[in-house]
């Protein structure tokens, strides 16, 4: 069986191509830029663009599954070409289809869960690899700045959000489903601090910031507005589904969610001084 992953060279669609392969799958990479995808051998990469249907034709061929994302194009605005695409799946006998939840209502998952294909909507919360933004601070100064620390997360291993796709891709009885994916802990900040501090072998200072200072600091990156405002609406008020842990993924996969050491270990030299 062919499966064709769109947004393949993004966090996630990374590991739904890993996933897939581990279960013996034929993949297809979709990517708008095949010279710079980087995929292991065995990955068959194509060129394409979600917000060109008609690129999408060599992609689609002899595929029976295809993974889907809500945003597209250079700046990642919500996708408006969801039927046309489905239309064209359909047409070149795709059977199944996942979309990644994109964190709100969006035309593309409005129009997965309204076609006729067997959809599977997989809604992760927040992404293990976000703690990569504090690589810098604690490669230079050994140091975690943060507001709301003791906020809590169930994140999730990206290589479960691409696992629970890969099943509802390749098997029967995922179709009509929604899966809320999360790991198997709900952490605080101080908890991830720890963690990476065991796995790059080194003291991890968590500072805490007041709002007004972590508005400061991130006004200073460059930070849109609405983005702040939404950070901190969810830090200081996570909502239930954001920190309540979910058995999605060992009742999707078979096998326990990973959890947030494993995926510091896997990821600490990024956090090491020199790397």
């Amino acid at each position: 069986m062919t499966i064709l992953v769109t947004g393949a060279t993004g966090t996630v669609g990374r590991r739904v191509v890993e996933q897939l392969l581990e279960r013996g799958e034929h993949v297809r990479a979709l990517t708008r830029d095949p010279a710079r995808a980087e995929f292991p051998d065995g990955v068959d990469v194509v060129a394409g663009d979600l917000t060109d249907p008609a690129s999408l034709g060599p992609a689609l061929e002899g595929a029976v599954g295809l993974h889907l994302i809500t945003f597209g194009g250079e700046f990642f605005a919500p996708l408006g070409t969801g039927e046309e695409i489905l239309a064209l799946a359909a047409k070149a006998g795709v059977r199944r289809v996942t979309v990644l939840h994109g964190g709100g209502p969006t035309p593309m998952e409005s129009a997965v869960r309204a076609g006729e294909l067997a959809w599977t909507v997989v809604m992760p919360v927040e992404f293990m690899a976000n703690a990569l933004e504090w690589a810098p601070g604690i490669r230079s100064e050994g140091v975690v700045r943060e507001p709301f620390v003791g906020r809590l997360s169930a994140m999730v291993h990206e290589a479960d959000i691409g696992a629970v796709a890969a099943v509802a891709l390749t098997e029967d009885g995922h179709g009509g489903r929604e899966y809320l994916v999360t790991g198997p802990e709900a952490l605080t900040v101080g908890d991830k601090v720890t963690a990476l501090a065991a796995a790059r072998g080194a003291d991890v200072e968590l500072v805490e910031l007041t709002e007004e200072q972590a508005l400061e600091n991130w006004r200073a990156q460059g930070m849109a507005e609405d983005v702040m405002a939404f950070l901190i609406s969810v830090y200081r008020d996570t909502p239930p589904e954001g920190r309540t842990v979910t058995d999605t993924v060992e009742k999707v996969t078979g096998r326990p969610a990973r959890t947030f050491a494993q995926w510091a270990g896997e990821h600490a030299d990024h956090f090491r001084a020199g790397s």
